[in-house]
């Protein structure tokens, strides 16, 4: 089981990563595009990842973007969650 650090920075990698997709999890979750099951299932996923280092480096340099990067494990929902 992650620790409660690992859960909040992992829950940090996925909020930016929905930033820099242009995704308000919030606001997807409040008109239903999203649970928030999905979303902490989203986190949990994101805990497994063989890159957090290197993803937190990509959301760093990158703004804005159209996709994530091929070794995200959320890739689907975010896809699914692109404006």
């Amino acid at each position: 089981m992650p620790s409660r650090d690992q859960i909040k920075h992992h829950a940090h990698l996925v909020d930016g990563m929905a930033t820099t997709l242009g995704i308000d999890l919030q606001e997807a979750a409040l008109n239903g595009d999203v649970s928030m099951d999905e979303v902490s299932e989203a986190v949990l996923s994101c805990t497994a990842c063989t890159n957090p280092g290197h993803c937190a480096g990509w959301l760093e340099e990158t703004r804005k973007a159209e996709r994530t990067p091929e070794y995200c494990r959320n890739q689907d929902l975010f896809t699914r969650l692109i404006p």
